[in-house]
């Protein structure tokens, strides 16, 4: 604003000050109601934050039928083990008579060891499996010793897998089939240095057979089965099945409220932390604290007494408190609500009630969904099944931005008016002032005018007098 320092007169340069203090309150007054309002924008931000992580963790139990945890244990580890998926049906499921899957195996008569030549020039290995594959290895004259021979197998990385084992005595070539399975069963033929390695069920030569390629048998449920492996996947819909041993045992799939108690407790925490942004942006400070040491941290909230906050959290913790279905409440499934208004989740007391009624516990989480559903969507809008929207003329449709939006929306216009007020405040302040400066500046150059005049007029008087007389 204009100042008045020039003025040179100390009685007028406070008469303008004076008006220049009432000019600057009103503006005053409208600067901290814009500070006021958005401490209060700020505040809303805060809880829409914690909302919406609320909102996006209900997405774990919004389709509760579908969260179908399973477990699957075996009575006899020793004969199979088993795992599930979500698509498996509970149920109990006897294995009897199992037999596993086997490769077969053989191996050479004894020779001299794995590094000892082999005699009879380079040759080839042609290998005849049951289900009709045939491989053909050949070995160079530079490779015929058994761990030669074996390498050159092995790299083919076929039907066959060769190895070495040694004794005391000497070394064998021991071949197995790579997979389990009856259609695995091999024959080989043997040329040059390599036919002593040739065998075949009918004329098994120097070969022994030291294992015959089986499938797995076994009864489930009184069904006989039968596997090229030791692994079912397919005999009972989403349930995984791996034989290790023969004999029987009972296989049982059931319901797991593992998935499940995981979303609630995740659910469980975004409600506190949601809570627990609302108490302490409407949190009351008696004044007593206000002016303690720590004033900076005992502030009243800027909500305080806010009715939409506080109805949101008041809304927030009856879905809890509140809550029941089927004959169960959230306190009989560990949600519980403390004197203090924070929620906690006991998993065991879930896993607990889950096992006597899963219907009821599922019933009751998906009443508690709908019910914070439509409290979150109510508060910051968004896409969840309590949204609400308009469509306007163009036909396109916009979504609400909830209660918290139309709050710090109404707020940010109010901001936006008086901002424009200060500003149109402070330009005829600022003209006010400067017209009165003008008015007290010619008051001034009058007044200096004036008792110019009057000095010379003084000396023609005293002038005049004086020639009198004389």
């Amino acid at each position: 604003m204009t100042t008045v320092s020039s003025l040179g007169s100390s009685q007028v340069s406070s008469q303008i000050a004076q008006v220049q203090a009432r000019l600057q309150a009103p503006i005053t007054a409208m600067q901290t109601q814009v500070t006021t309002d958005k401490a209060t924008i700020s505040a809303w931000g805060t809880i829409s934050g914690a909302v919406s992580t609320l909102a996006k963790s209900l997405a774990g139990i919004k389709s509760v039928a579908t969260i179908n945890s399973r477990s699957a244990n075996s009575t006899s580890t020793s004969v199979a083990t088993a795992t599930t998926t979500s698509t498996a049906a509970t149920g109990t499921y006897n294995l009897t008579g199992v037999t596993l899957a086997k490769t077969q195996e053989i191996y050479s008569s004894l020779l001299g060891s794995g590094a000892a030549s082999l005699t009879g020039g380079a040759g080839s290995l042609n290998f005849t499996l049951k289900n009709g594959k045939t491989e053909k290895v050949s070995v160079g004259s530079g490779s015929l010793t058994l761990n030669g021979v074996a390498a050159a197998i092995n790299k083919v990385a076929g039907g066959v897998q060769a190895s070495i084992v040694g004794t005391a005595a000497g070394a064998r070539l021991v071949l197995q089939s790579s997979s389990t399975g009856s259609s695995q069963a091999f024959s080989v033929a043997g040329t040059g240095a390599l036919a002593q390695f040739s065998y075949s069920a009918a004329t098994p030569g120097t070969e022994t057979l030291a294992q015959t390629a089986s499938d797995a048998k076994l009864s489930l449920n009184g069904v006989p089965l039968t596997s090229k492996t030791n692994s079912l996947s397919s005999a009972v819909a989403g349930l995984n099945i791996s034989l290790v041993g023969s004999g029987a045992t009972t296989v049982t799939v059931s319901s797991s409220p593992t998935t499940l108690s995981s979303a609630v407790s995740s659910v469980a925490t975004s409600l506190n932390a949601a809570l627990s942004a609302i108490a302490k942006q409407t949190k009351y400070v008696p004044p007593s604290s206000a002016g303690a040491a720590s004033a900076s941290a005992a502030k009243s909230g800027p909500l305080l007494g806010n009715f939409t906050a506080t109805n949101l959290s008041n809304q927030l913790l009856n879905t809890v408190s509140g809550a029941a279905a089927s004959g169960i409440s959230a306190n009989a499934i560990g949600l519980t609500v403390s004197s203090a208004g924070a929620v906690s989740f006991n998993s065991t007391s879930f896993s607990s009630a889950y096992a006597k009624n899963p219907t009821a516990v599922q019933n009751l989480i998906g009443q508690i969904y709908k019910t914070l559903d439509s409290i979150t969507t109510g508060a910051i809008g968004g896409s969840g099944s309590a949204s609400t929207s308009t469509t306007g003329t163009t036909g396109t449709t916009t979504k609400s931005t909830g209660n918290i939006g139309s709050q710090t929306s109404a707020l940010q216009a109010t901001i936006t008016n008086i901002d424009s007020q200060i500003t149109q405040t402070s330009k005829a302040n600022n003209t006010q002032l400067q017209l009165l400066v003008q008015e007290y500046t010619s008051a001034i150059n009058a007044s200096n005018a004036a008792s110019i005049s009057q000095a010379y007029l003084s000396i023609f008087t005293s002038t005049s007098t004086t020639s009198s007389s004389g």
